[in-house]
C-alpha cells in the first residue's frame, strides 16, 4: 500500500499472479491506514470466521470456510459452492446472508444457492451459528443462521491518496483448476473507491484412484465495485456488481447450468448517535438463469437436450436500531424486507413430441414477499450472568399465476395437462403469520468454566417449488429437485409453515489465563412440528420414486464439539497447537420412522498446526463414520466410512504469501455422504450409486499486496 505525493516507490517488483501485474513497494506506508485487515506481514489476508481469523483459502467454494464450525456440513452441488448444513437442517432452513442479502435460488435445482454469488477471496467475515439464533440475525429458518460479509471500505488516516490492494493467483492439479482474485482501492480520509474481481476454473475432477466424477467442470467470473463515504461516526457503502456463469456442471442432477448471470446493487449505512447505533441496508438483485445438458451428459443442440430458463428479481431492505437503557440493559429493534419474484418457464425443443411444441410454464410470475419484525433486550444481570430475550413475527405473502404444460392435447403431455388444469381452477394465494421467540442466558460459573443455553421456536414457510411445482409427467418431476437423489419432486398448495422447537446448551471449558487450551461441548434437541418431507406417489422408469412433499413431524438430536490446546510456545521451536471437532446428529421423521434426508454421519477434523517465523505447517485429519441412517424413502445410498489425510504450509515474505497443500494425500477413494447420487456417471454408464469424493490434488496459492 502506498500513498501518492509522499516519495517515488522504491524497489518495484514484477510479479505475473493469474494474469495480474503487481507492484512490491516501500513498506514504510504499510501502517498508514484503517485496514482492519492489516497485520505485521501486509502479504497475509485473513477471514474471521466465527470470530476466529483464519488465512484465506484455495478452495473456491465458500462454505469451505465453515468446515470446523460447530453443527456445520455441506451437500454437494456443483463446484463453485455447496448447500450448507446445519444440525442435519439444509439450505433453505438455514438463514443464508451475503452482504446483508437474503437470497433465495433461482432454480428448480438450487444450482445459485446465495454463497455462489460471492468468491472466499471477497470476504472479511464469516459466521455460521447453528440452532439457536437471535432474532435479530432473521427469522423464515429452522436450521440456524449464516452471515458472509465483504470488506469494508478503506480509508486513509489523512488527506493524502492512498492506493493498496493485493492479487491472487493459484492451482489445483486435480481437475486442472485454477484461479485469479483481486482487488485495487484507491481512497482518502473521507472517500474510497475499490474494485475486486476473481476467475475460477476447473475440468472435471478424478476420485481416489483415478476415477473420472464427470459432470463436475465449471467457469465463473465475478466483479464488484465498491464506494464508500465517511464522515465521524457515519459510514455509507454501495457495491455494485456482476457475476458471470458461463457453465457448471452438476454431478448430481440430471441437468447442467449453461448460463448464470447476476447483477445487484447493494447498499449500507452504518452510524452512532447519542441515543444509540444504527443500521440499514437495501439491495436488488437480478438473476437469468439457464439450464440444459453439457457435453458430459450428451450435450444439447436446438433439436437436443431439455432447455430450462428462470429469471428473478430480489429486492429488500433492512433496519436494525440498538439502544442502550442503561450500563446493564440493551434494547434492539429492526424491521426487514424481502421480495422474491420467479418466473421459470421450459421453451419448446426443435421437432419434439414430448417437449413441444408450446412451452412450458412451471412458474409463472411467482412472487414469495417476506415482511419482519423484532425487539430484542439483552441483560446483564451481574458480571458473571446475562440474558437474552426477542420476539419476532414474519408475514409471508406467496403467490402465482397460471401455468402451462408443453401440450394440451398430446398424450405424452396429459398427465402433465390434467395437473396444470387442477392447479389453474386453484386459489394459489397464501399468507402465512410467523412468530419467533429466542431466550438464552450465559452463565461464566467459574474463571475456567462457561454454560450458554438456551429455547428457540423458528418458523419456515415452504419455499415457491415446494408449493407451486405441479408437473406429474414423469420428466417435469425430474426436473424438480435440490437434493440430488434423483427421485422426482412434485408440489402441495396445502403445505403449512414448519415450527421447529430447540432447546441446546454449549459448556465451554477453558484455560483462564493466555488461552492455552479449550473444550467446546454442545448437545441439543429439536421437535420440528409440519416438518416438509415427502410421500411416495410413484415409481420412475429408473427405480427411483415420484415425491409429493408434505408436512411430517419430525425430531433431531445431536452433540457438537471441539477442543484447541497449545502444545508449545517458545523461540527455538515456535508455536504447535492441535485443534480437533466431532459432530453427530440423528434425525427421524415421526410419521414414517425413517430417517430425515442428508443427515451427515458422526465426523470429525484433527489439526496439528506449527508456525514459525514466517513459515506456517499444518497436518489434517478427516475421520467419517459409515453413514446407516438413511432416508428410506428417498432411496438414499449408505456410504462407507473413511479417512483423509492432508497436508499444508505456507510462507510470508514481506508482501508475498505462498500457500500450498496436498488434499486427499495418501488418494482414498471414498463416496459422499450428502453428495447423492452420481446422475452424471450414470448417464453415461448406467451404473447408479453415490457420489464419489475428490481423490489427491496439489494445491498452490501465491499472493502479492501493495
Amino acid at each position: 500500500m502506498f500513498f501518492l505525493n509522499v516519495r517515488r516507490v522504491s524497489r518495484p517488483a514484477l510479479l505475473l499472479c493469474g494474469c495480474a501485474l503487481v507492484f512490491s513497494l516501500n513498506p514504510a506506508f504499510a501502517d498508514d491506514t484503517d485496514n482492519a485487515q492489516t497485520q505485521k506481514s501486509p502479504s497475509t489476508e485473513f477471514i474471521t470466521v466465527n470470530g476466529v481469523r483464519r488465512t484465506t483459502t484455495t478452495d473456491p467454494d465458500v462454505t469451505s470456510l465453515f468446515k470446523r464450525s460447530l453443527g456445520f456440513s455441506a451437500y454437494s452441488a456443483g463446484g463453485v459452492s455447496a448447500l450448507p448444513v446445519l444440525n442435519g437442517m439444509a439450505d433453505d432452513r438455514v438463514a443464508t446472508f451475503v452482504d446483508g442479502m437474503r437470497m433465495q435460488a433461482a432454480c428448480p435445482n438450487h444450482m445459485n444457492p446465495a454463497m455462489s454469488y460471492i468468491d472466499p477471496d471477497m470476504v472479511s467475515s464469516a459466521v455460521a451459528i447453528a440452532g439457536i439464533t437471535s432474532v435479530s440475525q432473521g427469522g423464515d429458518s429452522t436450521g440456524g443462521t449464516i452471515e458472509v460479509n465483504r470488506k469494508d471500505p478503506i480509508f486513509s488516516k489523512s488527506s493524502k491518496i492512498l492506493v493498496t490492494g493485493h492479487a491472487k493467483g493459484e492451482y489445483r492439479s486435480n481437475g486442472g483448476g485454477s484461479g485469479a482474485s483481486g482487488s485495487v482501492t484507491v481512497a482518502n480520509d473521507w472517500l474510497s473507491l475499490r474494485y475486486t474481481g476473481s476467475y475460477s476454473h476447473a475440468s472435471d475432477y478424478h476420485a481416489g484412484g483415478g476415477q473420472r466424477v464427470l459432470s463436475t467442470n465449471y467457469l465463473s467470473f465475478n466483479h464488484a465495485v465498491t464506494l464508500g463515504v465517511r464522515k465521524e461516526n457515519h459510514l455509507l457503502a454501495l457495491t455494485v456488481g456482476q457475476q458471470d456463469i458461463p457453465y457448471e456442471g452438476f454431478p448430481n442432477q440430471y441437468m447442467d447450468m449453461t448460463n448464470n448471470r447476476s447483477t445487484f446493487v447493494n447498499g449500507k449505512y452504518t452510524g452512532d448517535f447519542n441515543w444509540g447505533t444504527l443500521e440499514a441496508r437495501g439491495f436488488w438483485q437480478r438473476v437469468d438463469h439457464a439450464m440444459n445438458m453439457l457435453s458430459d451428459k450428451g450435450g444439447h443442440t436446438a433439436s437436443t437436450g431439455m432447455p430450462m430458463n428462470t429469471d428473478t428479481r430480489t429486492a429488500g431492505y433492512s433496519i436494525k436500531a440498538t439502544i442502550p437503557l442503561g450500563p446493564r440493559h440493551t434494547l434492539g429493534i429492526g424491521s426487514s424486507f424481502d421480495h422474491n419474484g420467479l418466473n421459470d418457464w421450459w421453451p419448446p425443443l426443435l421437432n419434439s413430441t414430448m417437449m413441444g411444441p408450446d412451452t412450458f410454464h412451471n412458474v409463472n410470475n411467482g412472487h414469495r414477499d417476506r415482511l419482519g419484525h423484532y425487539i430484542e433486550w439483552k441483560a446483564r444481570w451481574a458480571p458473571r450472568f446475562s440474558t437474552e430475550l426477542g420476539l419476532r413475527n414474519d408475514l409471508v405473502l406467496m403467490n402465482t399465476g397460471p401455468v402451462a404444460p408443453y401440450s394440451w392435447t398430446s398424450m405424452m403431455s396429459m398427465a402433465d395437462a390434467a395437473a396444470a388444469k387442477a392447479f389453474n381452477a386453484a386459489s394459489r394465494g397464501r399468507t402465512d403469520t410467523n412468530f419467533d421467540v429466542t431466550a438464552t442466558g450465559r452463565w461464566q460459573a467459574l474463571d475456567s468454566l462457561t454454560i450458554e443455553g438456551g429455547y428457540a421456536r423458528k418458523t419456515r414457510s415452504p419455499n415457491l417449488y415446494e408449493r407451486y411445482a405441479w408437473g406429474r409427467g414423469t420428466m417435469a418431476t425430474t426436473m424438480i429437485g435440490w437434493f440430488g437423489d434423483g427421485n422426482g419432486y412434485v408440489g402441495n398448495l396445502n403445505l403449512t409453515p414448519e415450527i421447529a422447537n430447540t432447546v441446546s446448551t454449549t459448556v465451554t471449558l477453558h484455560d483462564p489465563h493466555g488461552h492455552r487450551w479449550e473444550i467446546k461441548v454442545q448437545p441439543y434437541y429439536t421437535y420440528t412440528h409440519h416438518y416438509i418431507n415427502v410421500v411416495k406417489i410413484g415409481t420412475l422408469s429408473n427405480g427411483l420414486s415420484m415425491l409429493q412433499f408434505a408436512n411430517h413431524n419430525a425430531q433431531s438430536y445431536g452433540i457438537n464439539s471441539s477442543m484447541f490446546a497449545r502444545l508449545w510456545n517458545s523461540q527455538t521451536y515456535g508455536q504447535g497447537e492441535i485443534q480437533a471437532n466431532l459432530n453427530w446428529v440423528r434425525g427421524q421423521d415421526l410419521v414414517s420412522h425413517a430417517g430425515l434426508y442428508h443427515q451427515m454421519p458422526t465426523n470429525g477434523v484433527i489439526t496439528l498446526r506449527e508456525t514459525f517465523q514466517n513459515w506456517s505447517v499444518h497436518v489434517d485429519v478427516t475421520l467419517v463414520k459409515s453413514k446407516e441412517s438413511v432416508d428410506r424413502l428417498r432411496q438414499e445410498p449408505r456410504t462407507p466410512g473413511y479417512a483423509l489425510l492432508g497436508l499444508g504450509g505456507s510462507y510470508h515474505w514481506r508482501y508475498f504469501t505462498l500457500d500450498g497443500s496436498i488434499d486427499n494425500v495418501l488418494d482414498q477413494k471414498y463416496y459422499l455422504p450428502l453428495g447423492g447420487m452420481s446422475l452424471g456417471d450414470y448417464q453415461s454408464t448406467g451404473y447408479l450409486g453415490p457420489l464419489l469424493g475428490l481423490g489427491r490434488s496439489f494445491n498452490l496459492s501465491l499472493t502479492a499486496s501493495f
